[in-house]
């Protein structure tokens, strides 16, 4: 449907606002009609008039080229009775052109009346129309704005559930990043507890080999000087117990240097083995810690 539609008189309906089209249209072709039939009587009249006249006029004509006639001859009630119908035929004629003229005219009126009675009608149908509009729009109004406060409370409410729900995985989150602190923190301290425990391990061990170096070296020493003192009572028995006693003393500092650098290799591993994890470790406590102050 359009928003709007033409009368074949052309009166026009709003949506929302105006007339019933059809009543007034009837009312109007009412009014059409009876304003046509009055034209055509009138009309009708006027041309017998017009007749009538024209035979008055023919019969004066005939009349005036007659001589005058007294009627004297026919008697007074001849004469009266001629002058009787002069003067209908006078007052017909003036009477049917009254006449026509007075049904043009109430035809004209009732066609007024009419057309005032409808454009009336219509006046009140399209008050009444648009104060049924505006009572429409005042409670659409109101159902709105009750809509739009309704909206406005849930918003509020979901805006406060969401709200407490972040706070409490905030909470949550701040709780368990305290824990993984103090864990890693823990874990640390257990690391450097162990790792200093190794390394004294380490040093103890290292002190050890070093003192048994040195006794070894010493002792190769005290032999060496033994071979020297035997050099003395017996060249060939000296040589064969230097030879042996010396033999004896790089084996033994060969065997202290392989060892020594064993435990420096797996001392060195193990150093480096634990700052690995432990700067994992505070690269994962820098990552957690600095995400967790983003999000703040």
């Amino acid at each position: 449907m359009s928003a709007a539609s033409v009368s074949p008189h052309g009166f026009v309906a709003v949506r929302g606002r105006g007339y019933p089209a059809a009543e007034a249209d009837a009312h109007v072709t009412a009014l059409s009609q009876d304003r046509d039939h009055a034209w055509e009587r009138a009309a009708r009249l006027t041309v017998l008039a017009k007749e009538m006249e024209a035979k008055a006029a023919g019969l004066r004509e005939v009349v005036s080229g007659l001589a005058p006639q007294t009627y004297e001859t026919l008697g007074s009630r001849a004469q009266y009775l001629f002058a009787l119908a002069v003067e209908e035929s006078d007052e017909l004629v003036t009477g049917t052109r009254n006449e026509a003229q007075a049904q043009v005219d109430a035809a004209e009126e009732a066609a007024r009346q009419r057309r005032d009675s409808a454009r009336e009608e219509a006046d009140s149908v399209r008050a009444d129309a648009d104060a049924r509009a505006q009572q429409i729009l005042r409670a659409a109004q109101a159902e709105a704005d009750e809509m739009r406060v309704e909206a406005r409370r849930e918003v509020k409410e979901q805006r406060g559930e969401v709200v407490a729900a972040w706070k409490e995985m905030r909470r949550r989150a701040d709780s368990l990043l305290a824990d993984l602190e103090r864990e890693q923190a823990e874990r640390w301290e257990a690391m450097e507890r162990e790792l200093a425990d190794r390394q004294g391990e380490l040093d103890t061990g290292l002190a050890e080999l070093t003192a048994y170096a040195e006794s070894a070296l010493a002792e190769a020493e005290r032999t060496f000087a033994e071979a020297e003192e035997y050099a003395r009572h017996g060249q060939e028995d000296a040589d064969a117990r230097a030879a042996e006693v010396i033999a004896e003393a790089e084996g033994r500092v060969e065997r202290i240097a392989r060892e020594t650098e064993r435990m420096l290799r797996e001392h060195e591993e193990s150093r480096e083995e634990m700052q690995a994890h432990m700067a994992h470790v505070r690269n994962s406590l820098t990552t957690l810690t600095g995400r967790a102050a983003a999000e703040g």
